[in-house]
């Protein structure tokens, strides 16, 4: 690891820019996403967190991708405020190096690669799993960086209702409703939630064209039945859909036109779960995913559109020791645009053995999987960890495993831009991690060397302008810890990392060398209140590293009373010292581009109606 990056980490541990979930104190909370299966997050070796419903919550009128910044291993970038692009960069890898999962189903564009975060609302969202390293020999192509996947919220018990309104600066308003609940052995649940802001000008400048108010809003709902046949056979259906419209800012456009988009993102799926006998467990799911984006600029309109028709048959057998999980699955991808792609379809089959063990101090998880794609090669991929439990308290793992990401439509097909001989970017990780756990503390160290090889890189100066060639090579270590001390609860997390290209020793575009969190929440009674510091050291906006995002550090506190057992009210001031900062750069300042802008000083306040179970 560079020696300027571990220098740095003592006099970090003694900063206050840190933070970690609240979750990570519950061991045996159980976890899917990690190995495809339900296992407690005590026995998994894979480095996970996971956000609850209360942590959203306590977030008030935050984006997901604000949210997800607070998590240990996260990075994030925006061009301009609520609804405007955002990237998510896990473990210092790019932002199109993470598998997103909506209730199991691929939501991303296909022509960009990427997933719309910022129009993913989080009133829509029960729960967030985390899965930091590579999980392409559990999930095909892109998780170089790791999967985060998003649960719906969902049915059962008593039926019962719930309602939140809040408003804030910037005239933002929310309201969210629900119904969930069964009748007999079907359960049932429905949401629908809004969200709308005036917003702030996109781009910091005093240019009359572009300095307007760069509003966002969205509609979105989500939907599940599912019905017990019997103890041993279940079915179900799901829905998920948000559409958002934004307005942004175009430097290049020589008039005031309101550039503006409207964003689509929605997943449907049939679920069949099926016990056959006492030792496997058989799950079907049929599902389709789309993404769309409309833009209306100053040139004319232009759309988007990504359809993934999607198909999933996993087994689980459980062994005299351990557990085996075999699974087929196929993904169909479809663009439709107003620019004519030279290839508009292709289709993926992947086959996936995997075997998880926990015995006595000793845990075990293999993995291979084999991805047969219509446009490029079969590519093999393939993970093994291990574990082992010195005492109750202290827990020793290690993992290998190796990544690719894909080729978009963009990168291959796009008139006049693309390349179709590209391959896929390989990615080979170590890791490993110690931890410790009891009732009221918990912390992790988790060191990592990712190497990255057949990069696609752009370069506008010859034809083809895009390539494979650069390597990356990205070493980092994570601290992460939770400590209760009678009504407190204090939460942190330290990244040091080093992701820089191997060829110029430069770092990964908007990626930094340390980032970290902190949060401190305190119970009295029906109150809580609390802090929370968000910091970063430089980045930068370019890959030549001239074009320098200065460091920065926020404070947001929070507060929150139970009127009664049913009434919550919610307040939040964020940002409390007004710092100004950026995420981005629309191209560069210095030579005719602009900061993209982030919100100042601002408040939040929610009421929440959620009767109690009586």
């Amino acid at each position: 690891m560079h020696t300027h990056i571990a220098a740095s980490l003592a006099g970090l541990l003694f900063s206050i820019n840190a933070y970690a979930t609240e979750t990570q104190l519950q061991i045996d909370e159980v976890v899917v996403t990690a190995n495809r299966i339900n296992e407690r997050a005590s026995d998994s070796l894979r480095d996970i967190s996971v956000i609850t419903r209360d942590d959203i919550d306590l977030a008030g009128s935050a984006s997901l991708v604000e949210l997800l910044q607070t998590q240990p291993g996260i990075e994030i970038s925006s061009n301009g405020g609520p609804g405007k692009i955002s990237s998510v960069f896990m473990r210092g890898t790019n932002s199109n190096h993470v598998v997103v999962l909506i209730d199991g189903i691929r939501v991303n564009s296909a022509t960009l690669g990427t997933t719309a975060f910022e129009n993913l609302p989080l009133a829509q969202i029960d729960r967030i799993e985390i899965v930091r390293g590579p999980a392409s020999s559990q999930y095909g192509a892109d998780a170089i960086g790791g999967v985060i996947q998003i649960f719906t919220r969902k049915g059962g018990g008593s039926p019962s209702f719930r309602a939140s309104a809040g408003y804030g600066s910037y005239d933002t308003k929310t309201a969210d409703a629900g119904v969930s609940g069964s009748v007999g052995d079907t359960s049932y649940a429905f949401n629908v939630s809004s969200y709308d802001t005036r917003g702030y000008s996109a781009l910091k400048t005093r240019d009359p064209r572009f300095r307007d108010n760069d509003g966002y809003h969205n509609l979105a709902l989500s939907g599940n039945l599912s019905h017990r046949i019997n103890e041993n056979h279940e079915v179900g259906i799901q829905l998920f859909r948000s559409e958002g419209g934004a307005r942004f800012d175009s430097r290049f456009n020589a008039t005031n036109f309101s550039d503006r988009t409207k964003l689509t993102q929605q997943t449907v799926a049939i679920t069949s779960r099926n016990q056959f006998t006492s030792r496997w467990l058989s799950t079907l799911k049929l599902g389709s995913g789309m993404d769309e984006s409309e833009s209306f600029q100053e040139f004319g309109r232009s759309l988007f559109e990504t359809k993934q028709q999607q198909f999933s048959w996993q087994n689980d057998i459980r062994l005299p020791v351990g557990t085996l999980t075999l699974l087929y699955d196929r993904l169909e991808e479809r663009v439709d645009s107003t620019t004519s792609f030279d290839r508009d379809t292709r289709s993926n089959d992947g086959y996936l053995a995997s075997y998880l063990l926990n015995l006595d101090r000793h845990s075990l998880q293999a993995s291979y999987r084999v991805d047969k794609s219509s446009q490029y090669d079969t590519h093999q991929t393939g993970g093994l960890g291990y574990g082992y439990s010195i005492t109750p308290e202290w827990r020793a793992t290690a993992n290998y495993g190796t990544a690719f990401k894909a080729p978009s439509f963009n990168d291959l097909f796009f008139p006049g831009f693309s390349n179709p001989n590209l391959k896929p970017e390989q990615s080979r990780n170590i890791e490993a991690t110690l931890r410790y756990d009891t009732a009221t503390r918990n912390a992790s160290l988790t060191v990592y060397e990712n190497r990255i090889r057949d990069l696609i890189a752009l370069d506008f100066t010859s034809a083809p302008f895009i390539f494979n060639v650069n390597e990356a090579r990205i070493q980092g270590l994570t601290l992460a810890g939770t400590q209760r001390w009678d009504n407190w609860r204090f939460n942190a997390s330290i990244d040091i990392q080093s992701p820089r290209d191997e060829d110029t020793d430069k770092l990964l575009v908007r990626r930094a060398n340390r980032h970290a969190n902190f949060s401190a929440l305190q119970q009295v009674g029906n109150w809580r209140w609390g802090t929370e510091v968000l910091a970063s050291s430089e980045r930068y906006n370019d890959a030549a590293n001239t074009q320098r995002l200065a460091g920065y550090a926020t404070l947001n506190l929070l507060a929150d009373y139970k009127l009664n057992q049913d009434w919550t009210v919610l307040a939040r001031l964020n940002n409390v010292l007004d710092k100004d900062y950026a995420l981005s750069f629309d191209g560069n300042p210095a030579t005719g581009g602009f900061i993209y802008n982030t919100a100042g000083t601002n408040v939040f306040v929610s009421l929440r109606w959620q009767p109690a179970q009586r």
